[in-house]
């Protein structure tokens, strides 16, 4: 049986707890006029975000929980590392433009892989980044409405496909989904921590 893809898209609001009272917060949030929305079957979303949603159908309401191990896992302190300054030079100088405390910068590995991390610290020496998820370590409370929900056309999915790879597919390059706030740097600029592989 050929597996079927579909084109789903949603409005959420994104719950996660304060550290230091346990309340929930509102982290995130995508509106109907710019859902989030991704390609079912292709590993652009958390598997448990899509298996709550593939099911349902347009203009259903939604309010479920992914615990932290099935999300972005606990917060690893192994996964802070400090980098040369000399890495971050541009023209003989260091880069104080793109490396400051907060920003998310993409990397690259030895093998070619992509990733992104977090400038926690600018040292005298050297910079510490954070290669942790932004949402590690916290269970992920969606509460939404489907917006749209339909079989995906073959270009849909070979774009999705595109930016799964690295290319543009038409998204803005997140990496997942697209909630329709791609900023010029292909980054997600109101989070949709579900789908990107990086959020603000």
């Amino acid at each position: 049986m050929a597996v079927k893809n579909n084109y789903i898209s949603v409005a959420y609001q994104l719950y996660v707890k304060d550290g230091e009272n346990e309340k929930e917060e509102l982290a995130e949030e995508c509106s109907v006029e710019h859902p989030f929305m991704f390609i079912s079957k292709l590993g652009a979303v958390l598997e448990q975000f899509e298996d709550a949603l593939d099911p349902l159908s347009e203009g259903d309401k939604f309010d479920f929980v992914i615990p932290c191990d099935k999300a972005y896992g606990q917060f690893d302190e192994q996964l802070m590392f400090d980098v040369p300054k000399t890495a971050f030079m541009q023209n003989g100088k260091f880069d104080t433009n793109y490396i400051y405390e907060g920003n998310i910068i993409p990397l690259q590995a030895e093998d070619g892989s992509r990733f992104n991390g977090v400038v926690i610290e600018v040292k005298d020496d050297a910079v510490t980044i954070d290669l942790n998820h932004p949402r590690a370590g916290q269970d992920l409370h969606f509460v939404g409405t489907v917006v749209t929900h339909r079989e995906a056309t073959n270009e849909e999915i070979t774009q999705m496909i595109t930016a799964l790879s690295g290319g543009c597919g038409g998204c803005g390059g997140c990496g997942g989904g697209s909630c329709g706030s791609c900023g010029e740097d292909g980054g997600c600029e109101s989070g949709c921590g579900s789908g990107c592989d990086y959020c603000k």
